[in-house]
């Protein structure tokens, strides 16, 4: 499978597009702040990565003939949470990404896909298949999430110690920051002829394992098991990856979790690739964090600038000898690359992806 990639896009707490929030991302520069959305008084903690005014709308295009694939972990629910509590007007018709769709692009065919943090790499698997089944020659893919309250506060009962920093793979984590967040690409169909844009890198494959073996806590056998997948449908080897996006929650199981199954199926070939992180600065942008890391990882490869893993001082026992980019932002040419989505109930997505 190589599935062109012609068109990204992305928001989120640094940055109003997907250049804005690379240049910050690269810079280290993070979008952690006081939290305006929700009364402070109700909550331990007091900071999220929350975008503060969503961007002008440019010039909408027509796509009434291209599906649209959403992948969310929360659907709808800061909606609803405002229509219920602050009588915001928003009726059941509307309980769908494919309303506002249609109405603003015309869109015909919109599918939403809610497999929690991993939900957009899942929209990106379905987007390669549909293509590669001839259904269309070009798919939009996306994943977004709104903070919702109901999730901040449920998190903020299992961190009554909220952590002031998400720290990913350092000893000192203590847990997650939620954040805004939204990113999209375009698929374009392998054999398809398509005049003038810019083609950002090819989708080799996306493993996906559902475990169901627990309502929150990852099975390390099945994320490792994502991982295999994902490289015996792209055609690749560990050693053919020159970076590493990781998941990283920054909280203690999670980041343990996946470093152990990265090792475990790199083996020796482990301290090859750079490993990067940008939740630090996102936030964990829920459903959107998968797609959020495959735009900066196409941006990886057309710059050869790496984002560094900020906020990490002491990484854990499991990733020494790792070449985890720290401090600042590292020069490294990336050809191939690994991108991690991991959620909820084992619901566990890898995508390998190859520049242009």
């Amino acid at each position: 499978m190589r599935v062109p990639i012609i068109g990204v896009g992305a928001v989120a707490s640094v940055g109003r597009d997907a250049d804005e929030i690379f240049a910050n991302l690269c810079a280290g520069r993070g979008g952690l702040g006081p939290m305006r959305g929700f009364d402070g008084e109700r909550y331990n903690g007091k900071q999220l990565f929350e975008i503060d005014d969503r961007p002008e709308p440019g010039a909408d295009r027509p796509l009434s003939g291209v599906p649209v694939l959403v992948g969310t972990g929360l659907r709808e629910l800061r909606s609803a949470e405002l229509w219920w509590r602050d009588g915001a007007p928003f009726g059941a018709d509307r309980l769908h990404f494919g309303t506002a769709l249609r109405e603003r692009f015309g869109t015909a065919d919109t599918l939403t896909v809610s497999n929690a943090c991993s939900a957009s790499l899942y929209t990106l698997a379905l987007g390669a298949d549909l293509l590669a089944l001839g259904e269309a020659d070009t798919v939009i893919v996306a994943g977004v999430d709104s903070i919702t309250e109901s999730m901040h506060g449920l998190a903020d009962r299992v961190q009554p110690n909220p952590p002031t920093a998400l720290r990913t793979l350092d000893v000192n984590r203590r847990g997650t920051i939620l954040g805004d967040g939204a990113a999209a690409v375009v698929l374009r169909g392998e054999q398809v002829r398509w005049p003038g844009g810019r083609l950002w890198g090819k989708l080799r494959g996306v493993g996906m394992t559902c475990d169901a073996k627990h309502p929150t806590a990852p099975d390390p056998v099945q994320v490792a098991e994502a991982m295999r997948q994902a490289h015996r449908l792209a055609g690749t080897r560990p050693e053919d990856i020159d970076m590493v996006l990781l998941h990283g929650t920054g909280t203690p199981l999670n980041d343990l979790v996946e470093i152990t199954a990265y090792g475990e199926v790199f083996g020796e070939a482990a301290g090859r690739p750079v490993l990067t992180g940008i939740k630090p600065m996102t936030g964990h942008t829920s459903g959107s964090a998968g797609l959020m890391s495959l735009v900066t990882t196409l941006q990886v490869m057309a710059t050869g600038k790496v984002p560094p893993l900020v906020n990490l001082e002491q990484p854990i026992e499991e990733a020494a000898g790792l070449r985890l980019v720290r401090g600042q932002e590292a020069k490294h040419e990336v050809g191939m690359a690994q991108v991690h989505g991991f959620g909820f109930g084992g619901v566990n997505a890898v995508a390998i992806v190859e520049g242009s």
